[in-house]
């Protein structure tokens, strides 16, 4: 009687737990070595949605790179997974926004994207819409570390 209550509350927990089938984003402690980009985006905004491809070609295209999102609304779940496809989010979301963690205040103005060094450190604030070229900058990135 006992293993099947045991059996009953863990499938009612399963039940109840969201799975989207995709893999949970890394936590920024397991990303120390490669450089952060960390974007605030919404869907309702504009510039933000002018400048996903440029984040998703950084993701893409430099292996010292990792981007992440931040739902400047807070969608999560399958209403956050509706955003990233019908905008094209290619790279991952954090679950929370990181602000508090990294010592920052949350953005007031978006897009805002935080660049974190190699060891974790947050070095820029980036205000407004950018390019591959200003992320490839703002990263120290070289030619020579885009992926093939």
């Amino acid at each position: 009687m006992k293993y099947l209550l045991c059996l009953g509350a863990l499938l009612a927990l399963l039940a109840c737990t969201e799975n989207t089938g995709t893999t949970p984003p890394p936590r920024l402690e397991e990303l120390r070595g490669q450089w952060v980009v960390i974007n605030y985006w919404a869907p309702w905004c504009k510039p933000c949605i002018a400048e996903i491809p440029e984040l998703n070609a950084l993701d893409a295209q430099y292996d010292q790179v990792t981007v992440l999102g931040v739902n400047y609304d807070g969608a999560s779940g399958a209403e956050l997974e509706q955003q990233r496809q019908q905008l094209g989010v290619a790279f991952a979301s954090l679950a929370a926004d990181p602000a508090a963690q990294l010592g920052t205040p949350r953005p007031v103005v978006l897009p805002t994207t935080l660049i974190l060094d190699p060891a974790g450190q947050l070095v820029t604030t980036l205000l407004g819409p950018q390019t591959l070229q200003s992320l490839v900058e703002a990263t120290r990135q070289t030619t020579h570390e885009v992926l093939q």
